[in-house]
Parts: C-alpha cells; structure tokens; sequence
C-alpha cells in the first residue's frame, strides 16, 4: 500500500501545486515514486478545475520541475487514506485540524516548513499570487529547503512500514 502525501494552501493554483511538484521530482529522486503518492488540494473552491498560476508554472519548469494539475477542494473523507497532510501556512494548518474527522486524522497535518530545521518560528509559507514573480520564487526557495526534511520523515514511515 503506498504512502500518500497531500499539499495543501488556500486556491490550490500556487503554493500546494509547488509543494507537489518539488515533492514529487524529490520522492523520484529517492526512488520512492512506486511506494509514495503527491497530491494536492485547497481548502476554498474560488479556482476548482483551474490549472495552476502560470506564473507558479513558469517559475517550476525554470528550475527542472513539472506539473500536470487541476485545481480542487480538500475533502474531510481523504483522511481516511492519507498518511500526512502538509499545510502551507497556519490557516490551512487550523482549517485542516478542524474539518479531521478524528484525533488521529487531525495528528496526520503538518506544516510544511516545521522539516525545514533553518526556518525558525516562522513556518508560514507566504502566499504569492497577489505580488510578483519573485514571491513565486521565494515560495519554490521554502518549499525546496522544507521538501528535504520531509522526504527524511516519509522515507523513515515507509521504511518501518515494510521491515
């Protein structure tokens, strides 16, 4: 059965598209691609079946990274299938804990930055689609530092899974 990851920010067009990308190429990399599954959602619906912002895209395919993806909404019956739901900032941190059906299921969400040992107090990810192209930047720079530690602790999970 395989580990499944979901990203999550608010419009699911910057940010967790991002996060998923980076994830991805990381879990690939780790040749872990057969035993983890990337996603991603949002926790609004104002850009269900959207691509994601062409400026999130463009800043990804720059650095080497791909991206097929649509838009849509977090649903509180994934759960149940998913091993760790990765917020972007605080908000979709305290949304996500809320819409848990479960204690456990509400332990399953972290933010993403809390695996990045560097970043301090601060583990928001700052949203980018009201500014420029450089907050796009900022992001894929937070999201590459933070994917590491993560890929750490999934391939920790996967691993105890199957000694």
């Amino acid at each position: 059965m395989s580990y499944r990851v979901c990203f999550v920010c608010t419009g699911n067009i910057c940010r967790s598209p991002m996060a998923e990308s980076v994830f991805r190429a990381r879990v690939a990399e780790a040749g872990l691609d057969g035993l983890v599954e990337v996603d991603s959602a949002g926790t609004g619906e104002w850009h269900v079946g959207e691509g994601a912002d062409p400026r999130a895209v463009s800043v990804l395919e720059e650095h080497g990274y791909a991206l097929a993806h649509t838009a849509r909404v977090f649903e509180r019956s994934w759960f149940a299938r998913l091993d760790l739901v990765i917020a972007l900032d605080s908000g979709h941190l305290g949304a996500l804990r809320r819409l848990a059906p479960t204690d456990e299921d509400a332990r399953k969400v972290r933010l993403l930055r809390a695996y990045d040992p560097a970043a301090g107090h601060d583990l928001d990810v700052p949203d980018p689609y009201y500014g420029g192209r450089d907050g796009f930047e900022e992001c894929l720079e937070m999201v590459e530092k933070a994917s590491e530690g993560l890929l750490t602790a999934v391939r920790e999970d996967v691993e105890g899974r199957v000694a």
